[in-house]
C-alpha cells in the first residue's frame, strides 16, 4: 500500500543514480567497487549531513555485508580445502574413473559428463569441479567420440548453469539473494524450486535436441591423438578409503537434512563441518606427522580462494544492502526503510507496474548484472529489487529473487558471456566465443520457459 507520507529525498535520487552508474559500469565490463565505495560515502554524507558520517557509513556497510556473507565464505573455503586434499591424495581420480566404464557413445557420454559435472559442482562448486572433471573425465569423453565443444557445453550448462544457479547444497547464491531480499534462504530454495527445475531441464534438453545430430555424428577415433591420456596418479589404501568415505559422508548429509528437516544455515553447517572433518581425516591418514602443516595449507588455500571470489561481492553488497532493511543496521534507527523500497512504492503508485512487469524487470536486471562475468556480483541488486518489487505489487519476493538469481548466474556465472566461460573453455581447449554461441539459444529458451512458470507462481 502506498504511504502518503513518503517523500523522496536527495538520498533517494543519489542512490538511484548510483544504481544506474553501477549498471553502466557492469555493462562496460569494468569493476564496480570504486563506484560502490564512492556512492556509499556520498550517501553517508547526505544521510548524516557530515563528512565523518560518510566515512563511517562506508566502513559500517562493508562490515555489515561481511557479516551477512561470512558463513558462506567459510563454507566455500572448507569445501575447497577438501577438494585440494582429495586431489593430492589421488582420491579424485578414483572417484571419477568409474564414469569411463559407461561412456559408450557420444550421446550417452554427453549426459553422463553433464550429470557428473552437476553432482560434483553441487558439492564442490563449479570452479574446482571443472578442474576435477576436466582433468579426469574429459579425456574419457573425447575417447568415446564426444566433440570437445559439446563436452564443454555439457560441463558448462550442468555445472555453471544448473548447479551454480540453484546451489542447493552449499547455498552460496541463495544466501546472498535472500540476505539482500530480507527473506530466509529456505524460502528461495522451496518457493523458487520449480523455477530452478524448469530452467535446468528446459535448457539442457534444448541444448541436446538442438545439437543432437552433431553430437551423435562425432567419431570415436577423431580426437584420440589430440587428447592427452588422463593422468593416472599413484594411490594407496588411504586414497581408496577417502574415495569411498567422501561420497558416503556427503550422501549421509543429504539423508540427515531430509530426516531432520535441516535447511538454510543448519544444512550449510552440516556440509561445512563434514568437509573440514573429511579434510582432517584425509590429511592425517595421508601425511601422518606432516598433517599439521598440510591441514594449515589446505585451509589457508581454501580461504584465499573464497575471499578472492567474495571480496568484490562484499563491497557491492554493502551498497545494495542500503536499498533494503540493512540500512537500519548500517546507518541507525532513524533510517527504518530501505531506499529501493521507497522507490518501488513510489513507482507502483505513479507507474503501471504489475507482477509480470516486475518479473521482466527482475530478469533484465539479472542479465545486465551478469555481463561482468561473475554472476554473484549482481545478486545483491537482484535480491534487493525482488524485495522492492514484491512489496510494491504484492508479488512473491522469493519467486522474484529466484528469477534474478537464475538470470544473473546463467548469464555471468556463466554460460553466455565469453569472459565468464574461460575456465571450462580452457580445460576443453575450445573457443569461449564459440561455446557462448552454442549456449545462447538453449539458455534463452530456458529463460522464456522459466518466466512463464514464474508468471503462474507470482
Amino acid at each position: 500500500m502506498f504511504d502518503p507520507n513518503l517523500v523522496l529525498t536527495p538520498m533517494h535520487y543519489l542512490y538511484l543514480l548510483g544504481v544506474i552508474v553501477i549498471l553502466a559500469v557492469m555493462i562496460l565490463r569494468k569493476d564496480t567497487l570504486l563506484v560502490c565505495i564512492a556512492f556509499l560515502f556520498f550517501l553517508g554524507v547526505a544521510g548524516y549531513g557530515s563528512v565523518t558520517g560518510g566515512i563511517m557509513t562506508v566502513f559500517n556497510a562493508i562490515v555489515y555485508a561481511a557479516r551477512e556473507f561470512m558463513d558462506i565464505i567459510a563454507t566455500i573455503a572448507l569445501i575447497i580445502a577438501l577438494s585440494k586434499c582429495l586431489k593430492e591424495l589421488g582420491s579424485d581420480y578414483l572417484m571419477m574413473a568409474p564414469m569411463s566404464k559407461i561412456m559408450k557413445s557420444p550421446s550417452i557420454t554427453w549426459w553422463i559428463l553433464g550429470l557428473t559435472m552437476l553432482v560434483f559442482s553441487m558439492f564442490l562448486w563449479p570452479s574446482p569441479a571443472v578442474a576435477l572433471v576436466g582433468a579426469i573425465a574429459f579425456p574419457f569423453a573425447v575417447k568415446a567420440g564426444l566433440d570437445p565443444l559439446f563436452a564443454a557445453m555439457a560441463m558448462n550448462l550442468f555445472g555453471h548453469g544448473i548447479a551454480l544457479s540453484s546451489d542447493i547444497i552449499i547455498q552460496g547464491a541463495p544466501s546472498i539473494s535472500a540476505g539482500a531480499a530480507s527473506i530466509e534462504t529456505s524460502d528461495i530454495l522451496t518457493q523458487g524450486g520449480p523455477l530452478f527445475l524448469v530452467m535446468g531441464i528446459v535448457t539442457v534438453c534444448s541444448a541436446y535436441f538442438l545439437n543432437r545430430k552433431e553430437i551423435s555424428a562425432c567419431c570415436p577415433q577423431l580426437y584420440i591423438q589430440e587428447t592427452p591420456e588422463p593422468e593416472f596418479k599413484t594411490w594407496d589404501y588411504t586414497s581408496l578409503f577417502m574415495a569411498i568415505l567422501t561420497p558416503l559422508a556427503l550422501l549421509a548429509n543429504i539423508v540427515f537434512m531430509l530426516v531432520y528437516h535441516l535447511k538454510g544455515t543448519d544444512a550449510t553447517s552440516m556440509i561445512s563441518g563434514t568437509a573440514i572433518l573429511l579434510t582432517c581425516i584425509g590429511t592425517v591418514l595421508g601425511f601422518g606427522i606432516h598433517s599439521l602443516e598440510r591441514i594449515t595449507f589446505y585451509i589457508t588455500d581454501g580461504f584465499l580462494f573464497a575471499i578472492r571470489i567474495f571480496a568484490p561481492v562484499i563491497i557491492i553488497g554493502a551498497f545494495f544492502f542500503l536499498g533494503g532493511n540493512g540500512i537500519t543496521a548500517i546507518m541507525g534507527d532513524s533510517f527504518q526503510r530501505g531506499i529501493m523500497n521507497d522507490w518501488a512504492l513510489w513507482l507502483a503508485h505513479n507507474a503501471p507496474l504489475n507482477k509480470y512487469m516486475a518479473a521482466i524487470l527482475e530478469m533484465a536486471a539479472g542479465c545486465l548484472t551478469g555481463l561482468d562475468g561473475s554472476g554473484f556480483s549482481g545478486l545483491p541488486l537482484t535480491g534487493s529489487l525482488a524485495n522492492t518489487f514484491g512489496t510494491a505489487v504484492g508479488a512473491s519476493v522469493p519467486i522474484l529473487a529466484s528469477l534474478g538469481q537464475i538470470t544473473a548466474i546463467f548469464v555471468g556465472g556463466g554460460t553466455i558471456v565469453p569472459w565468464g566461460l574461460i575456465p571450462v573453455a580452457a580445460i576443453c581447449n575450445v573457443s569461449p566465443l564459440e561455446l557462448a554461441r552454442k549456449n545462447f539459444l538453449p539458455v534463452v529458451i530456458g529463460f522464456l520457459a522459466t518466466f512463464l512458470v514464474a508468471c503462474v507462481l507470482l
